[in-house]
């Protein structure tokens, strides 16, 4: 199987998890057996969605190319969060979008930058498109750190819990609009006004041989499917957790974080890792941080708007304040690895180091809210 141009053949053994997870849910299995399977299910099926996305794109061009990666680009884990809505785990939902950002930054980019300079001494990458996509990152901080410490504030001064609530929404709501209208402006920036600035091609690969193109209609009717049952094993992986965290002796907040941010990014992961031991650093760099700022600023807002159509009430960008430090910590790590646009092995182990440490904060932490 391939995550765009790339193969990642080793995915193809958990489709065996698809058929599984059915019969566990027919056989009505316990619940934590059927959060573990349906949560493996995902990691190959978001594979595909990646594959179809990529071959549906070499047939409508670079712009709405662009348009459909990034609209694709998280669909699992866009998926997950519709359903977790729907059920009312909003914990889940933010921790996942905390998940996917940290993960993103630290696990993948720290175990890419890792395995490849394991291999080799110094590694480069595009320091611009790197650059900007960390900085937007950073930027999109202020979409986690303002709501939060506005809801503190709120408290400091006594204001009745109902009137914060109803404060905490609004605020969400209208940050959630700058980030969305920011990330468009990011995509026209880097897609049309200055492409040329992002311009890989000393490091990237040559893109889909056109014999190896799927026709637009493989390629819809590829995406359709992958997708209908990326959703199908999510509603099985959502409506699992509630009694999975009760088995298993843990919060919600930790098994957003980290279970269900690394299954939904599995794929991308496992890109990321395979481009840098082919000493193609700048593809690592670029689907790890690259996802990341897609998740800050397209996913958090998308949420957030879903959330006044489906689920119980609406919900806010109100994290917790481990959440909101780990993320600007990411960020602004990540933006100082960035800047020389070189990479080697201590720094991969410095960010996984950083990674570890928030995990076993967020293992430690109790319910939160």
């Amino acid at each position: 199987m391939k995550i765009g141009n790339y193969e990642v053949g080793i995915l193809n053994l958990f489709l065996v998890f698809v058929p599984i997870a059915f019969i566990l849910q027919l056989t009505h299995a316990d619940a934590s057996w059927i959060f573990v399977v349906s949560g493996l299910a995902i990691i190959p099926l978001a594979g595909i969605l990646g594959e179809a996305t990529e071959h549906l794109s070499e047939h409508v061009g670079p712009g709405i190319g662009g348009l459909l990666n990034a609209t694709f680009g998280n669909a699992a884990e866009l998926i997950i969060a519709i359903f977790a809505l729907n059920a009312g785990l909003y914990g889940v939902v933010k921790a996942s979008i905390t998940g996917s950002i940290i993960g993103n930054l630290l696990l993948v980019l720290g175990a890419s930058m890792l395995a490849g300079g394991l291999k080799y001494k110094t590694q480069s990458f595009n320091a611009m498109a790197a650059g900007m996509n960390s900085t937007l990152l950073i930027l999109s901080t202020a979409g986690l750190l303002v709501p939060a410490v506005f809801f503190y504030l709120l408290q400091a001064h006594d204001v009745p819990a109902d009137q914060i609530h109803l404060l905490d929404l609004d605020v969400s709501l209208y940050v959630a609009i700058v980030l969305f209208v920011t990330y468009v402006l990011s995509l026209i920036f880097s897609l049309q006004t200055h492409k040329n600035l992002f311009d890989t091609t000393d490091y990237e690969t040559p893109g889909l041989e056109d014999e190896h193109v799927w026709s637009a209609k493989k390629s819809a009717i590829v995406l359709a499917v992958a997708t209908a049952f990326v959703a199908l094993m999510s509603e099985m992986l959502v409506h699992s957790i509630e009694e999975t965290v009760q088995s298993w002796g843990m919060t919600e907040i930790f098994v957003g974080v980290i279970i269900v941010a690394i299954v939904g990014n599995a794929a991308e992961h496992s890109a990321a890792i395979m481009m840098a031991m082919k000493n193609k650093m700048d593809i690592a760099v670029t689907i790890a941080i690259g996802s990341s700022s897609q998740v800050a600023l397209l996913l958090a807002p998308i949420v957030v708007f879903l959330s006044y159509f489906i689920g119980p009430e609406p919900t806010d960008l109100v994290f917790s304040p481990l959440e909101v430090l780990a993320v600007i910590l990411s960020a602004i790590l990540v933006n100082f690895v960035a800047l020389d646009g070189k990479s080697h092995w201590m720094e991969g182990v410095q960010l996984l180091a950083v990674y570890a440490v928030l995990g076993i904060a967020f293992y430690f932490l109790p319910p939160w809210g």
